[in-house]
């Protein structure tokens, strides 16, 4: 996950100064939010005179339009529109030249659902405003969460910025669900340094305040096939129509009997190849899978994940009772974080 970093976040220095500062931590882009503020070009022009990270522009404005001929002076390289402050009478659906050679983002906040990118989908991204917008160090609302997921699925192709109450739980949480970009601010230079603060967002050294269920895929969402129906052709429809690579095994009751993999079907087809005609569906079940509780902290999954003497792709949420509540996949960490 990219680290685009908020310029304007750190007021005690010289802009010079602040960017010299996060290109020598290295971090991915700078963040220039521009709330109608011609001037802002300005500084663009400056920075482009020093240093040559990407620029991340967030055009906060009811007539981006007027913006073009300074965006075609002052090229940047991530240009986001905010949805909430166009002119929607006029400018629903909001169309960017294609003279402007610049990754095209939308964003939104909390409030506002998702289906409004069907009127974006020449876009590349989405920007998805975490906080409240102006509340510089606000708590990450949770809801975002099920938005993130509920994106990833409808908008597959499509990138995922997030802004706004990101720390070092919160950072691994959005690597794990498959967010490109993450936009930092106070975090950045309210901590003891900008390393420290670069260091936490990227590691897996944390504290807690979300629980599994508030990032977990639900029950509902999940592949699910009951004990007395698991043949070998329903239980591989199953894992083909989840398309996560498993399917979860319940009992009547809803609780957790096991669960079963691409990988365990191949491994007991492989095993048994001079005796197909006999195998069982049963004899491919992990009967007992490692798992984690819905009221979990991160840290305590973590834990578990460290626990564990082989590589955990994703492990069932239960509740106290046992009953299934969902899956957390780890599908996006093991591949590099998209």
């Amino acid at each position: 996950m990219k680290i685009s970093a908020s310029i304007y976040s750190d007021k005690s220095r010289s802009l010079k100064d602040v960017v010299d500062d996060l290109v020598q931590h290295q971090v991915n882009l700078l963040h220039v939010d521009c709330n109608d503020d011609p001037s802002v070009f300005n500084d663009i022009k400056e920075i482009r005179s020093f240093c040559d990270l990407p620029i991340d522009l967030h055009l906060i404005t009811s007539s981006p339009e007027k913006y073009f001929d300074l965006l075609r002076e002052t090229p940047v390289d991530y240009l986001t529109i905010q949805h909430e402050s166009l002119n929607h009478d006029k400018f629903h659906g909001f169309k960017i030249p294609n003279d402007l050679l610049c990754k095209k983002g939308i964003a939104i906040t909390t409030e506002t659902p998702i289906e409004i990118f069907e009127s974006y989908l020449d876009y590349d991204f989405i920007l998805i405003m975490a906080t409240v917008p102006g509340q510089s160090g606000g708590l990450f609302d949770r809801d975002n969460f099920y938005k993130i997921r509920k994106f990833r699925k409808k908008y597959p192709s499509k990138s995922i910025h997030v802004d706004g109450g990101v720390n070092g739980e919160v950072s691994f949480i959005l690597r794990n669900l498959g967010v490109s970009c993450s936009v930092s601010g106070s975090y950045l230079f309210t901590s003891p340094s900008v390393g420290h603060a670069l260091f936490n967002l990227q590691s897996r050294n944390l504290g807690s305040t979300y629980t599994v269920s508030d990032f977990m895929i639900p029950i509902e969402e999940c592949p699910v096939i009951t004990s007395n129906e698991s043949s070998l052709k329903t239980t591989l429809q199953t894992i083909e129509n989840g398309n996560l690579g498993f399917c979860l095994i319940l009992n009547n009751d809803q609780k957790l009997d096991g669960l079963i993999s691409s990988a365990d079907i191949r491994k007991s087809l492989l095993n048994n190849l001079s005796d197909l005609k006999n195998l069982s569906v049963d004899k491919m079940i992990n009967f007992n899978p490692l798992t984690v509780f819905d009221h979990n902290t991160v840290i305590d999954l973590l834990k578990i994940i460290k626990s564990a003497k082989f590589p955990v792709m994703y492990l069932p949420v239960v509740d106290k009772d046992f009953k299934a509540k969902g899956i957390v996949n780890f599908v996006h960490l093991i591949k590099g974080e998209v």
